[in-house]
């Protein structure tokens, strides 16, 4: 049954009075089903690394005379000769012909088509499911819209928490839509299919790796670098590979949207701090099979836990800002002295901090990251909001006047 996302709002506003539309993400996170459920009339075509589907690399100009818009291409990755011919299509057409369009694979990264739809698309990105996405909570306001409106005022919106699992069973599982029905002792096979069908298929498509071994490692020894700064020197040592292989691979996994990385935030301080990127796997379900976790109980007692439950909760927020109707940035932030915070909101001038904490009770020393960054740009020309410490618990209150604890599956009026 398909469930809304976050970002339906977002696609029927866009594509209301947009010629192109192009949804990002990795494979089987639900891309090319909300655009059939959205627009259920228009006809599918899904493209093949490996097969020609209709002429469309052959002759691309034939296949989109042939297959005019609106229409929606699935996978346009594999087909990048479209690219230009629909460019040239909208901007002769002063009608609003549309395409919608998926894609498994990063075209800003492809050299060949970084520029051919520049300024003519507008791109949408999309990640595993959210717990609120899961229980079909979407059509309602969240905790990070009320935190950013004001977050003097976040605690009385908030009315409960969601209850649909353990926040252990949703890490272990992850938030692929394929596998919510499917049972857990044979999830990890399935996972398992998923990887080889990645590496095989859409690794070898972008790039011939004769070393595939030495690449599936390099992607667990990732599943178990999530949630840390990278130092991509260290980081080919562990694999006895160069800094350099160590980069490129990295790339291939970005290309492909199963990493991200997000930058250290330094304010043009005086301070020493890290500038160092922090890097997540972009799916928790597939991080725990590559560490070869077996089950949400072995996840309990793992140290590897509060990374994944760390990892879960940035890949949730940015898929919340990937809905919203302004752009955001993320930083991570880390001082000479090890002080920490897990994330930074930047928007409007404004930096709202964020620590993220695998535990069902909090204290003032939890805080004590969030008054260093608070101490640390107190003179500074942006303005810090009050933090929060988002936690396994389940209440919502003050911990300090600076800081709120707010559950990690709350939800708001």
């Amino acid at each position: 049954m398909f469930k809304n996302r976050h970002i339906s709002n977002k696609l029927q506003k866009i594509s209301a009075s947009s010629k192109v539309v192009l949804i990002t993400g990795a494979r089987q996170v639900g891309k090319s089903t909300i655009l059939q459920n959205t627009f259920p009339n228009l006809p599918l075509i899904t493209f093949d690394p490996d097969t020609d589907i209709r002429g469309a690399k052959a002759d691309p100009g034939l296949f989109l005379k042939d297959h005019p818009a609106p229409i929606i291409l699935d996978e346009i990755q594999y087909v990048p000769q479209l690219l230009s011919h629909i460019k040239r299509i909208v901007d002769q057409s002063s009608d609003r012909p549309q395409y919608l369009l998926t894609g498994s694979q990063n075209l800003a990264m492809l050299s060949s088509v970084a520029e051919s739809m520049a300024g003519r698309v507008i791109i949408l990105p999309m990640g595993p499911m959210t717990i609120y996405e899961q229980m079909d909570c979407v059509s309602q306001p969240t905790w990070l819209e009320r935190y950013l409106e004001n977050p003097s005022t976040l605690i009385s919106f908030v009315v409960g928490t969601l209850t649909i699992a353990s926040p252990l069973e949703l890490i272990w599982r992850g938030g692929m839509p394929g596998y919510l029905e499917t049972p857990n002792d044979v999830l990890h096979d399935s996972i398992a299919s998923y990887i080889q069908t990645y590496i095989q298929r859409d690794i070898r498509a972008l790039e011939n790796i004769q070393d595939i071994e030495g690449f599936t490692d390099f992607f667990g020894i990732m599943a178990g670098l999530t949630a840390q700064e990278i130092n991509y020197n260290q980081l080919g040592r562990e694999i006895d590979v160069a800094g350099v292989r160590a980069k490129k691979w990295v790339a291939l996994l970005k290309q492909n949207y199963q990493w991200k990385d997000i930058p250290a935030y330094d304010g043009n301080t005086i301070k020493r701090i890290s500038q160092k990127k922090k890097g997540y796997l972009t799916d928790t379900g597939i991080a725990c099979y590559l560490q070869h976790i077996s089950s949400p109980e072995a996840l309990r007692s793992n140290p590897k836990r509060g990374a994944l439950f760390e990892t879960y909760i940035v890949n949730m927020i940015d898929t919340l800002l990937s809905a919203f109707p302004f752009t955001t940035k993320l930083y991570h932030w880390r001082s000479g002295n090890n002080a920490e915070v897990d994330l930074v909101i930047a928007l409007d001038n404004k930096l709202y901090p964020i620590e993220i904490k695998m535990q069902s009770t909090l204290n003032k020393y939890d805080a004590r990251g969030l008054k260093a960054f608070r101490e640390t740009y107190q003179n500074n020309t942006v303005t810090i909001m009050p933090g929060l410490i988002i936690y396994a618990g389940s209440d919502c209150y003050r911990i300090d006047e600076e800081t709120i604890a707010l559950p990690w599956n709350c939800k708001v009026l």
